[in-house]
């Protein structure tokens, strides 16, 4: 039975184990507003802590992903001072951060165009799948502003080298280009879509929740760490995943051949 736990700009519907947060601005190509914004962080704040929540699907409304900034706040936003932009970018940053730290595996159903805020949305997610039709840009170039405060996550998804060119031009590409520079994992048609997603949701739910929250940990931490900080970082943490309830189930469950606990 499908449980609706929240409501707005954004939508959550709880599937069993599994929750699908959904962009909720149809009739705007589910364009970035200050509303969506802060509904989206608060949503994801709270996802952490739910132990009925499994996996997330992260998707738009309707036959777009994310347009970007919405029109009428750009506008608004042409006459915010100094402090109102900064705040402004730092609540954008704040979002982008609470879905990348997110606890949860976070799977993106990229449903149509992703462009500026939208494909910032994108690079937090874990697994991605995208409709062939969709189209990407770091469109801000255009606008004589640069994808700041997303920058961080994309970086860390594609690296500097294929930044580089779409930060500079503001080109469109396609899905199969954002699959080849690690932005988009899988490609598939509309009406595979869902099956496709279906299928990276029911591998996730394979794996122990608390090893997959560590892995999520581990991805984030290591790479920003000295060389013996990593050896240090990594042995600690295998010794406490060994010692975990998670970790005892596991090996057991492995030995004595069986499904382990969080399988049934």
């Amino acid at each position: 039975m499908n449980e609706e736990i929240f409501a707005g700009t954004v939508s959550a519907i709880l599937n069993g184990k599994v929750l699908t947060v959904a962009l909720n601005r149809p009739q705007v190509h589910n364009a970035m507003s200050p509303q969506l914004t802060s509904d989206l962080t608060q949503l994801f704040a709270e996802i952490g802590a739910r132990e009925d929540v499994r996996v997330v699907i992260l998707t738009g409304s309707g036959r777009s992903f994310c347009a970007g900034a919405d029109l009428a706040y750009m506008r608004a936003a042409a006459d915010y001072d100094y402090e109102q932009n900064v705040a402004d970018g730092q609540a954008i940053f704040d979002l982008m951060s609470s879905i990348d730290r997110c606890p949860k595996p976070l799977v993106g159903r990229i449903n149509g165009a992703a462009i500026g805020g939208g494909v910032g949305l994108v690079s937090c997610c874990d697994i991605v799948v995208a409709v062939e039709r969709a189209k990407f840009a770091f469109s801000e170039v255009g606008l004589g502003l640069v994808p700041a405060v997303i920058s961080p996550f994309v970086l860390r998804k594609i690296g500097a080298g294929s930044a580089r060119q779409l930060f500079l031009t503001g080109e469109r590409f396609g899905a199969v280009e954002a699959r080849r520079i690690g932005l988009v994992h899988h490609v598939t048609t509309e009406e595979k879509l869902n099956d496709v997603v279906a299928e990276c949701v029911e591998m996730l739910l394979n794996g122990a929740p608390g090893a997959q929250a560590s892995a999520k940990e581990l991805l984030r931490t290591v790479p920003q760490l000295a060389t013996e900080e990593q050896r240090s970082y990594t042995a600690e943490m295998l010794a406490d995943r060994r010692a975990s309830d998670e970790g005892r189930e596991g090996m057991s469950a492995f030995l004595e051949k069986r499904k382990p606990d969080w399988q049934s």
